[in-house]
């Protein structure tokens, strides 16, 4: 008896994804860490110092973790309500943060109680940070004011009332210790200068601004808010340089890589865009489980910290350069251990025996084997082979189909089978690779269960997206047969045009050897 032979799954081509250096380099993050916070993370925040600790804001407190600890290292708790935009000094020895009171608090972070308060909104405050001179900090607020204040007098300098809505988002320049940026839910970017009593610039994003960032040099402007992320050019006025559009929800975070030539964009559609500063085009992406809310990336880019709203914070970390070149170096097995016993020749006295390969059947190849022809086919539409090897359930069917018992595995199957089966068909039969036996399939299922068509609704939405399916690629094929007619006939014309040329040419030539001739 002939052994049994496994369906053969045919290969189509594929147009395998374009792997760049981006793609590898960003790849090379290890599976994340997963930790759990108390609630939504608002803001993720690294220390500008080795050991490059973070602070993250969720909730009513702050919570600061070391790059490689799963558990916080100090917290601080001092909010009777939700603490906001927790944001490290350069030097990473002072924290600041607002909070839903309306007060501004200042941590040292060698200690737990605040060292200075600073009370003035009459709101919720949503936007803190250091001035570049350490010595002056600014703020925005649900009372649409942005403010600016002395640390060691806890006294406001001056307060700004120019957006329209809440102010949500802001950033000091680096270079400059006078000028720091505000975004309102108003649609603008203000650009205030300490030294004067109004703003110096103001900027139309268009939608409500959720995150801004200036870059290093301070020339250029990055605005964030709806589904658009934007580039400005503030030497020049606030010209607009590049609009994105990648995101399909509301970009919530901003960030820069420690070089500038990657900036980072994170959105409630749960993915973070990796752009290049240069083209601006999407280099890398990254996937989510739940909507993006803050991001951060760590200042030798070796962590990148997610938080989001189901309150998860999400920590990726990159393999040091270290480890990778010992591991590189180790000591691999010597040449004569893969060519032991290569050369050996066997004596008139060996007695040769060959071991054949051991052919490992999968399931639906067992099923086969034994005839059951409808659990073969029950086995090929589970979730996992249906969705992302098509080509294998494809397969099977025409098996079955060439044995001739494809009519007896698809009858005798219930509501749910049906329309999983019409599922499969609808969605698959339109690819050109799957249309001939598919279509025999469908042929099949409309044959065997026409007479239980309007007996249940599930069942007959199936029948009419398949019919709808079907009616457009037919459609389709006929625009398309359409359009080769047309093709057709201009190569005909065309044709036809470059003939009567030649035989122009060859006529002319003709007449002038005939003149030459009678004049000679």
């Amino acid at each position: 008896m002939a052994s049994y032979k496994p369906v053969a799954i045919p290969a189509h081509p594929r147009l395998g994804e374009k792997v760049t250096q981006d793609a590898l380099y960003w790849r090379g993050y290890k599976t994340p860490v997963q930790i759990k916070e108390f609630g939504a993370v608002n803001k993720i925040d690294f220390s500008p110092v080795s050991p490059y600790n973070y602070a993250v804001t969720a909730s009513s407190r702050i919570h600061i973790y070391g790059r490689y600890s799963q558990e916080p290292i100090k917290t601080f708790s001092r909010f009777k309500d939700a603490a906001y935009c927790a944001t490290y000094r350069d030097d990473g020895k002072l924290l600041v943060a607002g909070s839903e009171e309306g007060s501004i608090r200042l941590f040292d972070i060698s200690g737990r109680a605040p060292l200075r308060q600073f009370d003035g909104h009459s709101k919720a405050v949503h936007v803190v940070g250091f001035l570049s001179d350490k010595y002056r900090i600014f703020s925005g607020g649900d009372d649409y004011s942005s403010n600016l204040w002395d640390i060691p007098s806890a006294a406001e300098i001056v307060s700004y009332n120019e957006h329209l809505d809440y102010v949500r988002c802001g950033c000091a320049s680096k270079l400059n210790a006078d000028v720091f940026v505000t975004g309102s839910y108003d649609h603008t970017v203000k650009v205030f200068d300490a030294r004067t009593k109004k703003s110096v610039m103001t900027i139309e994003h268009g939608q409500p601004v959720e995150s801004v960032l200036l870059f290093p040099s301070g020339g250029l402007l990055v605005s964030a808010g709806g589904r658009y992320v934007k580039v400005w050019d503030v030497l020049k006025g606030g010209q607009l340089l590049v609009s994105l559009k990648n995101h399909h929800k509301t970009v919530t975070c901003l960030c820069l890589n420690s070089s500038g030539q990657r900036l980072l964009s994170g959105s409630l559609d749960r993915h973070v865009k990796i752009y290049s500063t240069t083209s601006y085009k999407v280099v890398h992406s990254f996937n989510y489980a739940t909507s993006i809310l803050s991001l951060a990336l760590s200042p030798e880019d070796e962590t990148i910290v997610v938080g989001m709203t189901n309150g998860v914070l999400n920590v990726k970390h990159r393999k040091p350069e270290e480890r990778k070149t010992k591991s590189q170096n180790k000591r691999r097995p010597a040449y004569r251990t893969y060519v032991k016993g290569r050369n050996y020749m066997p004596k008139q006295e060996d007695f040769y025996v060959s071991k054949p390969g051991k052919c490992v059947l999968r399931k639906y190849d067992k099923l086969l084997k034994s005839f059951q022809s409808s659990k073969a086919l029950d086995a090929v539409l589970e979730p996992q082979i249906r969705l992302s090897t098509p080509e294998v359930t494809v397969a099977v069917m025409q098996e079955l189909n060439r044995r001739g018992t494809l009519r007896s595995a698809l009858a005798g199957r219930d509501e749910k089978q049906i329309s999983l089966l019409l599922t499969f068909v609808t969605r698959r039969v339109i690819e050109p690779r799957f249309t001939p036996i598919l279509v025999t399939v469908a042929d099949m299922i409309t044959d065997i269960y026409q007479p239980v068509v309007g007996q249940s609704a599930l069942v007959d939405k199936q029948f009419l997206r398949l019919q709808e399916a079907i009616g457009k690629e037919i459609d389709y094929q006929e625009e398309l047969l359409e359009v080769l007619g047309m093709m057709d006939a201009l190569f005909a014309t065309l044709t036809k045009k470059k003939a009567s040329s030649l035989e122009e040419n060859k006529s002319n030539g003709l007449t002038k050897t005939v003149e030459q001739d009678m004049s000679n």
